[in-house]
């Protein structure tokens, strides 16, 4: 599938297992899912996108997009297949993945929880425009959350067992919501509306 009219530069770079993804009609898509990568590079992004989780389908974890800090747009996974990004809501949605480092390297410890960098005006500009190509594409498409809005679970942080962190926490709270949300016409969903 070509890239979305408006953004031709737009850079297709499968992953090797892209085509091994489950099809999907582009109509049963109607969510946007924002991550940030959680880790310091592009290249990192793509290397830890191209690990193999699932020996069965020989797949992994990845987004459908990135995009890094100077507002270049990579596409890992056509939306018109299921990529493994949000547990429970990957059928139905597009995942794009900002890069940025988040709670790099130490995740799950609770003393580095604070999610500090913030996004580029390069990154967020391609971020709208990207959305407003994939409404045009996907005209099913609706509603925009965060991977902290749908995934609420806590887990034994790393440096104590004894205490708990989210285990995503991403995009986080440097993700400029309202400026996107002016932008697009896309509702955001929220966790309570899942349910």
């Amino acid at each position: 599938m070509p890239p979305p009219p408006n953004c031709s530069d737009v850079r297709i770079d499968p992953l090797p297992y892209a085509a091994s993804l489950a099809a999907r009609p582009l109509g049963d898509i109607d969510l946007v899912i924002i991550h940030c990568t959680e880790l310091p590079d592009l290249t990192m992004a793509r290397e830890f996108g191209e690990r193999v989780l699932y020996a069965d389908s020989g797949t992994g974890n990845s987004g459908h997009y990135y995009i890094d800090r100077d507002g270049g747009i990579v596409e890992y996974v056509d939306p018109g297949h299921v990529a493994h990004h949000t547990r429970g809501f990957n059928p139905r949605s597009v995942g794009i993945e900002l890069v940025n480092t988040g709670r790099y390297p130490d995740w799950l410890d609770s003393r580095h929880q604070a999610m500090d960098e913030a996004y580029s005006d390069a990154q967020i500009d391609a971020l709208i425009n990207l959305l407003r190509d994939l409404c045009t594409r996907i005209p099913s498409l609706s509603l925009i959350a965060g991977h902290e809005d749908l995934d609420l679970d806590e887990v034994e942080a790393s440096d104590d067992p004894r205490v708990k962190v989210r285990r995503k926490r991403d995009p986080g709270p440097r993700f400029p919501w309202a400026q996107v949300l002016a932008e697009s016409t896309l509702q955001r969903l929220a966790a309570a509306q899942h349910l």
